[in-house]
């Protein structure tokens, strides 16, 4: 297909499409003549990544072009694509705190990793920000609000293991890493959606009400 009939399969503008394919995030199609480029049903399917990584996700084109180089990368695997999609959706926070803050808050969230029996590491995307979000309770006298993290971190738990277990029955590769990608960059965006929905519920059944000063 021409570049116009992508763009009216895909409702992405033309200029959008060619802005994609100078950034890196979709792939050349092939050029026929001197003036002519055919695109593939392919190239459809990557539009839809892009638009979902971009525009609901909220990753950045640099973000997203990270993630899709590690697609697009020979021999790829499931675990490397699951890392380069968690530092994506991972935003950098300014660091906060003083060094013995933040040697505490390390101690403490690499008890939590151990108590609920995970085999991850300090350089993980959001081990740091999880001490971040420590220090920063602290910081900001509500050390209570940390009795949560075991049951955050039991919610999380039990999600991983769902949603590995739903790529592993995805039945091609490429379906597989697509879920990975889609369940790492989307499943953060639906979390914090399906939470908000949650504690409107949550609120309005207990009828909780600001004490007044």
């Amino acid at each position: 297909m021409r570049i116009g009939e992508l763009a009216r399969r895909t409702g992405v503008p033309v200029p959008t499409i060619k802005y994609y394919l100078r950034e890196g995030l979709l792939p050349p199609g092939e050029r026929t003549s001197p003036n002519q480029v055919r695109y593939a049903e392919m190239h459809i399917r990557r539009l839809k990544l892009i638009r979902a990584m971009l525009e609901v996700g909220g990753l950045s084109i640099a973000a997203a072009r990270e993630v899709l180089a590690e697609v697009d990368s020979p021999g790829r695997a499931l675990h490397g694509m699951l890392g380069a999609a968690q530092s994506a959706v991972s935003r950098a926070a300014a660091e906060r705190g003083t060094e013995e803050e933040w040697e505490r808050a390390e101690r403490e969230v690499s008890e939590l990793v151990r108590r609920h029996g995970w085999a991850a590491k300090p350089g993980n995307p959001g081990w740091r920000a999880l001490v971040q979000i420590v220090v920063t309770y602290r910081d900001l006298g509500r050390g209570e609000l940390l009795d949560l993290l075991d049951r955050y971190a039991e919610a999380a738990g039990e999600l991983a293991l769902a949603e590995l277990d739903m790529v592993a029955r995805a039945p091609s590769a490429d379906g597989k890493v697509e879920g990975v990608v889609l369940g790492t960059v989307l499943g953060d965006a639906a979390m914090a959606a399906l939470r908000r929905i949650a504690q409107e519920d949550a609120s309005l059944r207990a009828q909780i009400r600001p004490h007044s000063a």
